[in-house]
């Protein structure tokens, strides 16, 4: 048994202190970043955000929403073979060149699993471009022989795999194949594999260990998981992550499809009747389901129940309903760009080398609530 005594820490754990800047305003701030991948050799450009292969983000509807704005989509597992030719081989030129470029099929690693990959790429022709691998425990041997030959059978295709939460296995990973590793273990706002196991890693720690080890080789990492807000998100490109992947903050938006349920609360606020009586004043609020996809509710949703030997390491929550997700992104880019200004860096890949972690106790006031 061995205890480290380093200190760790989340993204609630530190702001980023200010910084002189000679930037006018957020309009000057380039989101827009250029990467050439380590072991494809494949080239990516575009806003480093990515939504979730979660049920209620990684959807067909998001990822056309999202790779028009220039955003990252990995799909969730479930689609079948049919559904990801006919999605990533479209006759439309302008919605195929979107989502060869921002749009990643995702799968496990299992031989149905790569059956279906096989099938989906000989299928499409070339036009699959990004694949995710992704499982819950990214430090078995088996997973790390499985992007080997992965990457041995497919020089070219963009592999992102995970998820890690440690320098060691970043690397490993790298060198056995993938461009770009996975980060985070437990920090999701479904997931409850920290309570069941006991196991992870504080996030933003997570994310500048894991980036140190990355760039050392020429690989990437993706901060996946802990965000809850935008001023998150830009911590973790601060922290040195390249990508960051988002589940709840993109959860509950049309294009993640799932019933909108609507809820009556009795406020605290009375109204006058006209007979001068006064009655209790109710409002509406609609929700959307939204769950971790080791939940429980996802096992029985696309496997038939959770097996003998597992238990279920994810919730089921309902969340309001935002809309549509275009305000979301909005919101988000433009806290980013904020973030940017108030530390000189004019461009998104600046952040890393602009950024000073102060550490603190509070991160905000929340006298009258969080937003």
């Amino acid at each position: 048994m061995l205890i480290s005594d380093d200190i760790k820490l989340d993204y609630s754990d530190v702001l980023i202190r200010p910084k002189r800047s000679t930037l006018k305003s957020r309009k000057e701030v380039d989101l827009i970043r250029t990467t050439k991948f380590v072991n494809s050799k494949q080239v990516y450009s575009g806003v480093p955000i990515m939504a979730a292969n979660m049920d209620g983000v990684g959807t067909f509807e998001m990822a056309d929403k999202l790779s028009k704005l220039n955003i990252f989509t990995c799909l969730v597992k479930t689609y079948k073979t049919n559904e990801l030719v006919d999605f990533f081989d479209s006759s439309d030129l302008e919605l195929m060149t979107y989502r060869k470029q921002n749009v990643a099929m995702s799968i496990g690693t299992s031989d149905s699993d790569l059956k279906k990959f096989k099938e989906v790429y000989e299928l499409t022709d070339g036009n699959l471009k990004y694949l995710c691998v992704d499982v819950a425990n990214g430090y078995t041997e088996m997973f790390s022989n499985f992007i080997y030959q992965l990457r041995l059978n497919h020089s070219k295709l963009v592999i992102i795999a995970g998820n890690v939460v440690t320098g060691d296995m970043t690397q490993e990973l790298i060198l056995n194949g993938a461009d770009i590793v996975k980060c985070g273990i437990g920090p999701g706002s479904v997931c409850t594999t920290r309570i069941q196991t006991g196991v992870g890693y504080p996030q933003l720690s997570a994310v500048i260990e894991c980036a140190d080890a990355a760039h050392g080789l020429g690989g990437h990492i993706i901060a996946d998981g802990g965000c809850t807000n935008s001023g998150d998100v830009a911590k973790a490109f601060g922290g040195g992550s390249d990508f960051v992947m988002l589940g709840g903050m993109l959860a509950g938006h049309d294009e993640g499809g799932g019933e909108v349920i609507t809820k009556i609360y009795e406020t605290n606020e009375l109204t006058k009747t006209d007979d001068n009586f006064f009655e209790p004043v109710h409002e509406e609020k609609k929700f959307v389901q939204f769950y971790g996809m080791s939940s429980e509710t996802a096992n029985d949703k696309h496997f038939g129940g959770l097996k003998d030997y597992r238990a279920s390491e994810g919730k089921e929550v309902s969340i309001p309903y935002k809309g549509t997700v275009a305000n979301t992104v909005q919101s988000i880019l433009g806290g980013i760009r904020s973030s940017c200004t108030y530390i000189g860096a004019s461009k998104i890949k600046d952040l890393p080398k602009c950024t000073t972690f102060v550490r603190v106790n509070n991160t905000h006031n929340i006298v009258y609530g969080d937003v």
